[in-house]
């Protein structure tokens, strides 16, 4: 894997060449929740680096299909991924039709990710449909969250073409994009509340714009990984009321290939240390331990089971 130049230059300095094993957990954009997940994961994991040997760093990456694909090509050992991208790419559906990736595997998942529509206030957009002749980012090509707001599409009689533009932005430069005016809203899959939401609501008035109705409840019923849930009210400026949605989960994902040594150890440091951890973000606040083996759209990693089992969750 990747980190082979830096494993043996580590390892010639300090280990013998057996004795380290690197592990690297691709994320999203800095600004988003993935980011300071894989953070919060690895600096667990490394308060154990002296008895287990293993060493784990993170990497900003375009989200839930970059790491997906690179997972399938060996070059990251775990990523995070949107619940409905995992399903499609072990079923081979979706954007992963006909080519399943046979050997991702699912380690837990972590907090619920909602679709948010964030619009300026001045751009008039009330509802979903009002997304039609405006300038609408809908996430970088590759990501879970173009692909969530495409199905949402799909399922509302709304074209690409029906906007003024589609933009294709990554998560980290949306609210400069909506702040300069150049982008009249942006759909955001992500765990609440966000800094990314925050920065924009607090250097232009937004609205999140509320998804719900016939379409949403169609798609929920044809794709049953998806569920209504609401963004709560008062965590971004000048939205004080809940605002119903749908999302999923955002799953810890990782490969066959990966030892089960190292899976289980990820899962056992987050496990052993669970108040540490859901006190690391916000957007973890109401997930339980028995909530980790929810929403799991891959098969569970070998590692994964075992420790799950050992703590007598699974």
């Amino acid at each position: 894997m990747r980190k082979l130049a830096t494993a043996a230059l580590l390892t010639a300095l300090t280990l013998p060449a057996f004795a380290a094993e690197f592990i690297t957990i691709g994320t999203g954009g800095v600004t988003g929740t993935y980011y300071p997940t894989g953070g919060a994961i690895c600096r667990l994991v490394n308060q154990y680096k002296k008895e287990t040997k293993i060493r784990c760093s993170v990497e900003s990456t375009g989200g839930s299909v970059y790491n997906i694909n690179t997972i399938k090509n060996g070059e990251l050992d775990f990523g995070i991924a949107q619940s409905d991208v995992v399903y499609q790419a072990s079923k081979g559906t979706g954007k992963y039709k006909g080519e399943p990736v046979k050997k991702l595997k699912s380690v837990m998942a972590i907090y619920p990710e909602l679709l948010t529509l964030v619009a300026r206030k001045d751009a008039n957009i009330n509802k979903l449909s009002d997304v039609k002749g405006k300038r609408i980012n809908l996430g970088n090509p590759g990501s879970g969250n173009e692909a969530t707001a495409l199905d949402l599409f799909k399922y509302s009689n709304i074209k690409k073409s029906d906007l003024a533009l589609a933009g294709a932005l990554k998560a980290s430069e949306m609210p400069d994009a909506l702040r300069d005016n150049k982008i009249d809203a942006y759909f955001y899959m992500v765990g609440h509340p966000t800094a990314n939401i925050k920065d924009a609501s607090n250097s232009v008035d937004v609205k999140i714009v509320p998804l719900e109705g016939k379409n949403v409840d169609e798609l929920i019923k044809t794709h049953p990984y998806f569920a209504k849930a609401d963004v709560p009210g008062g965590m971004y400026k000048g939205n004080d009321k809940p605002t119903p949605t749908f999302g999923v989960k955002a799953v810890l994902v990782t490969s066959d290939d990966v030892s089960e040594k190292a899976v289980y150890t990820v899962v056992k440091a987050i496990l052993e240390n669970f108040d540490t951890f859901k006190k690391l973000h916000p957007a973890y606040s109401n997930i339980t331990k028995k909530s980790l083996l929810d929403g799991l759209s891959a098969p569970l990693h070998e590692g994964a089971k075992k420790y799950f089992k050992e703590a007598g969750i699974l």
